[in-house]
């Protein structure tokens, strides 16, 4: 099966060795060609599921507990302002 990873490469916006399409070609070719052994196979009988391990969500029960006040949260920061975290700046504007 031939296919054409240059391509797919182009569209995911990846640039690849030659050594790397090669490489990625095989894989992809053989992922499609076991999904397409796995087309060929009859599920007429199997009824269709959205998980199969039968596990179940286990949600515990909310509590109201006490927690940090503002000033034993902030308490250790380096920086506070107006009794929140300040920190550096991480974008610049453009002038």
């Amino acid at each position: 099966m031939k296919i054409n990873v240059k391509h797919i490469a182009k569209l995911a916006n990846l640039e690849l060795s030659k050594e790397e399409e090669e490489k990625f070609e095989k894989q992809l070719g053989d992922v499609l060609s076991h999904i397409e052994e796995l087309n060929r196979l009859s599920t007429s009988s199997v009824e269709p599921t959205a998980q199969v391990t039968q596990l179940e969500n286990v949600m515990r029960e909310d509590k109201l507990e006490r927690s940090l006040t503002q000033e034993e949260a902030t308490g250790q920061a380096r920086l506070v302002h107006n009794g929140l975290f300040e920190v550096k700046g991480i974008f610049e504007e453009e002038g």
